[in-house]
C-alpha cells in the first residue's frame, strides 16, 4: 500500500542536469519528512537531503551542497531533488525515503523507501 516511485534518473553529462522525482502514496504525506540518500557501488547509503513535511526547513549531504535542491509538493504528495552541475562522482542510485507517522495523532515514525532509481554521470 505505502508507495514511494521514483522516477526521472538515467544518464546525463557531466555538467549536466537531472531532476528527480518522487510520487508517494499510502501514508500521510504532508506530515511526513522527506529524504533523498544515495548508494554508490561498494559504498553505505549516504544522505543526500531531506525536507521537513511542510518544507521550511532543508538539509544537504556535504558533497551535494550549492549543486542539489530538495524540494516537495504536498498537494502532489511529491518530492524533488534538482540535481545540477552533475559529475561522475554523482554515479549512483538514489533512494526517496519518508519518516512517516504511524497514526494520526502519532508520535512514533516509520521508515519507508522507493525502489531507487539509478543515475549514471558520464561522456
Amino acid at each position: 500500500q505505502v508507495q514511494l516511485v521514483e522516477s526521472g534518473g538515467g544518464l546525463a553529462q557531466p555538467g549536466g542536469s537531472l531532476r528527480l522525482s518522487c510520487a508517494a502514496s499510502g501514508f500521510t504525506f504532508s506530515r511526513s519528512d522527506m529524504s533523498w540518500y544515495l548508494q554508490a557501488p561498494g559504498k553505505e547509503r549516504e544522505l543526500v537531503a531531506t525536507i521537513t513535511s511542510n518544507g521550511g526547513y532543508t538539509n544537504y549531504g556535504e558533497s551535494v551542497k550549492g549543486r542539489f535542491t530538495i524540494s516537495r509538493d504536498n498537494g502532489k504528495n511529491t518530492v524533488y531533488l534538482q540535481m545540477s552541475s552533475l559529475n561522475a562522482e554523482d554515479t549512483a542510485v538514489y533512494y526517496c525515503s519518508a519518516r512517516a507517522p504511524v497514526s494520526r495523532f502519532s508520535n512514533a515514525y516509520v521508515r519507508y523507501w522507493g525502489q531507487g532509481t539509478q543515475v549514471t554521470v558520464s561522456s
